[in-house]
């Protein structure tokens, strides 16, 4: 491991910690619960947060995402598209959402395992190697890891609001 990398599986770790802070004691009802017909659910935020995460881990690391390798797809049963990840959703996708706590967290808690087990794995020569050139300047590594936990802890954050307003209700 690199001191780069230790920040990295701490930054993971955060997001994991308030993964399950924000669902924890919530119902089903109360996860899929949301404050405007336009606005996203807890449920919503925490699969679609765990579903990038899974997505672009896999992508880096060249393996099979776990939602389809290891069955979580099915233990949803969602009326989505098997590689959907919740990019661009309508109202009604984001309605289609609804899950137990449990379900969230165990996803979750094997996505982020299998985040950290690679992450320690890489190298600082790892960490600089382009992994997207479709941008400009081109992605490494590094920063698309970074993305992945900017992104996760936005959306786990965003939970947290929604989880505050109606503990208030």
């Amino acid at each position: 491991m690199t001191a780069a990398t230790d920040v990295l599986t701490d930054a993971l770790g955060r997001v994991r910690e308030n993964v399950h802070a924000v669902v924890e004691g919530l119902s089903r009802d109360q996860l899929a619960e949301r404050l405007d017909p336009d606005a996203n659910s807890i449920a919503w935020l925490v699969w679609h947060l765990t579903r990038v995460e899974d997505d672009h881990v896999a992508g880096v690391a060249g393996t099979d995402q776990l939602w389809q390798a290891d069955g979580w797809a099915g233990r949803f049963a969602l009326p989505l598209d098997g590689n959907d990840h919740g990019f661009g959703h309508s109202r009604e996708q984001v309605a289609a959402v609804v899950v137990d706590g449990d379900l969230l967290t165990a996803y979750h808690d094997a996505v982020h395992a299998r985040a950290v087990e690679y992450v320690e794995s890489l190298t600082d020569d790892d960490l600089a190697r382009v992994v997207d050139r479709r941008w400009d300047p081109p992605v490494t590594m590094a920063v698309r890891l970074v993305s992945v936990v900017d992104d996760c802890a936005q959306h786990v954050g965003q939970a947290a609001f929604v989880r505050g307003i109606l503990e208030r209700r």
